[in-house]
């Protein structure tokens, strides 16, 4: 396994959260030229929960996630004693083969735990980082930016991979079972094979970009010459070997040995060779940064620090509660303009302020100032098109954002038996990554998630321009759902590039604020207002609504961003007592799935 330094005091225990929830707001990670400074904004006090009686504590077997085998990966872990942490190793090892399209062992992830013994919440960043040969040119050729789809299939794309490192550093600090037990299901389908579900065979039918290398026609090619179709069994020998690897020799193998060395191999070829090395691989580490972590009408949300984008949805929700129209529920087109109009302001906050922290300096306390949301929340009336970026307290105005943000990634969430929690974002970034595959499973294009401009034209930097070793910003942001009191009451996330914002956000308010079951809140239609136009799930939208948002100047369009993937619960009371409230979003393929371990206390 890699040696991990100590753990970091960052994390963020129930009673800190109870007492004073502005300790949780370090953006974590070593300070850079732009380092985060300032003492943190002040915070309602604690109120307490909203019920006449107390709520038992939350406990699982719970799994959530975009795949069947995976869900049932994870709950074998559970059976056998193992914690969530351990139980998201065996659910990432099966996604990264049955759904290769979104995430995979050649990735990156943010993982927020909830530890139910102490109260505890952290972060582990497992985001990818550029190699050291990295310059802020790197998508540029002849001074102009490279084409995304050039960019995605080139070898520059690939950073390297953290998912691996950090569920590494997550189990040692939060397992129970031997790593070496919790590849088993994964090695057994690859091996024996898996059926191949329908989503899958519609990527792998696609006629051009990843779906089409060589690499992925190699692997998606049948005997017979034709790829493979929708209830095919698909092996993956190659797979099997590196998860048997993985078990026995660690993360320590999987960065310092072969599978390393085929990565940067696969990276340095054409077309586009890229510069990340085995040593690059090697000198890889992920971070525990803490929670982000602030309140929510009666409820605590807590999400990871930048570089992922999970303060963005804790600014769209501090202006929701400046919004009156918000309440008025999933059936109103006053609340739906609402919503769009806040996205707006978040969106343009976001791409201008957020990045890997020890690289420039992000103002976490400044966008989540309740002064600054509150006067950014009274500009949402009277906005007719992109909102501009504000200046939050402590804000340096960086140049304006130039990323491009493909989308393929997988949200799951599990809890254990003892109350213990994972809420997990994993992705290779685009559908099936860069197309390339080494030791088995395709390589991340997460590069492509740093800025192609590094500079705007006064020559002022980008906050998300490329540089060696920094990781890109994400939207990636696994949230956890705690009361004032500190305790769980649930987990969601999702994928959707960009869009993931709007996505978590909407589920949050319509479970939140609407009250609607987790299933019914996860299938409503999606809304994304980015820039100046509104993309939609058009065809979920009644007739009414849609006439009532056009005659407020919301005029949908279909949305051209991957579909969201909500997976999650809430501990609610029901009419047989206390149980998880699950849901999979209905876009995809997943199931989230209850298991009653004896009587919960």
């Amino acid at each position: 396994m890699i040696a991990f330094p100590p753990r970091p005091l960052r994390a963020v225990t129930a009673a800190v959260i109870a007492a004073s929830m502005a300790l949780a707001g370090c953006a974590g990670g070593e300070p850079g030229p732009w380092a985060q400074s300032g003492p943190a904004a002040p915070l309602p006090a604690p109120v307490p929960a909203p019920t006449a009686v107390q709520a038992p504590m939350a406990r699982g077997p719970f799994v959530a996630a975009a795949n069947p085998l995976a869900v049932e990966a994870g709950l074998k872990v559970l059976r056998e004693g193992g914690s969530a942490v351990d139980a998201a190793v065996a659910v990432q090892a099966v996604l990264g083969l049955v759904e290769p399209q979104s995430s995979g062992l050649g990735g990156g992830a943010f993982m927020m735990v909830f530890d139910a013994r102490t109260g505890e919440v952290t972060s582990y960043d497992g985001r990818e980082t550029a190699p050291a040969a990295a310059t802020p040119e790197l998508f540029l050729e002849n001074g102009r930016s490279l084409g995304i789809g050039d960019a995605i299939l080139s070898g520059r794309s690939t950073g390297s991979p953290g998912a691996v490192a950090m569920l590494a550093m997550a189990q040692e600090a939060h397992g129970r079972l031997p790593w070496s037990a919790l590849f088993g299901e994964a090695e057994r389908l690859a091996r024996d094979g898996f059926v191949v579900s329908p989503r899958l065979a519609g990527f792998i039918a696609a006629t051009r970009g990843q779906a089409r290398t060589r690499w992925a026609n190699a692997y998606f090619t049948r005997a017979d010459g034709e790829r493979y179709v929708a209830g095919d069994v698909l092996r993956n020998a190659d797979y099997a070997d590196t998860v048997a690897e993985l078990a026995t020799g660690g993360a320590e193998g999987f960065y310092r040995g072969r599978i390393a060395r085929e990565i940067a191999a696969t990276v340095a070829e054409e077309p586009r060779p890229g510069a990340l090395t085995a040593q690059d691989i090697a000198a890889y580490q992920p971070i525990e940064r803490g929670a982000l972590c602030r309140p929510y009408r009666i409820y605590v949300i807590c999400v990871p620090p930048p570089p992922s984008s999970g303060v963005a949805v804790l600014q769209l929700l501090a202006m929701a509660e400046r919004t009156p129209d918000i309440a008025l529920g999933p059936d109103s087109a006053e609340a739906w303009t609402a919503f769009a109009q806040l996205q707006r302001l978040m969106y343009a906050d976001r791409d201008r302020y957020v990045g890997d922290p020890g690289f420039v300096r992000v103002p976490v306390q400044g966008l989540l100032d309740p002064g600054y949301t509150g006067a950014r929340a009274a500009l949402a009336p009277g906005l007719t098109g992109a909102a501009e970026a504000g200046t939050p307290p402590g804000g340096m105005l960086a140049g304006p954002d130039a990323t491009n943000e493909p989308a393929g990634t997988s949200h799951f969430v599990i809890v254990d038996a003892e109350g213990n929690a994972v809420s997990m974002t994993t992705t290779v970034e685009s559908v099936f990554g860069s197309g390339r595959m080494a030791a088995g499973f395709f390589l991340n294009n997460e590069l492509t998630d740093f800025s192609f401009a590094p500079t705007r034209p006064d020559g002022a930097p980008v906050a998300n321009a490329v540089a060696a070793g920094k990781r890109p910003r994400s939207s990636m942001a696994p949230i956890l759902i705690l009361d004032r009191q500190g305790r769980l009451v649930g987990a969601l996330g999702s994928p959707g590039g960009s869009s993931i914002l709007a996505y978590n956000a909407r589920a949050l308010i319509a479970v939140l604020d609407w009250g609607l079951p987790v299933q019914t809140a996860f299938n409503l239609p999606n809304l994304v207002a980015r820039g100046d136009g509104f993309g939609a799930d058009t065809e979920r939208f009644s007739e009414a609504l849609r006439a009532g948002l056009t005659a407020r100047g919301v005029t949908l369009r279909p949305n051209d961003s991957e579909t969201s993937g909500l997976h999650g619960g809430i501990w609610r009371q029901g009419p047989d007592g206390w149980a998880w409230d699950g849901g999979a979003d209905n876009r995809r393929e997943g199931v989230a799935r209850v298991e009653a371990v004896g009587s919960r206390q």
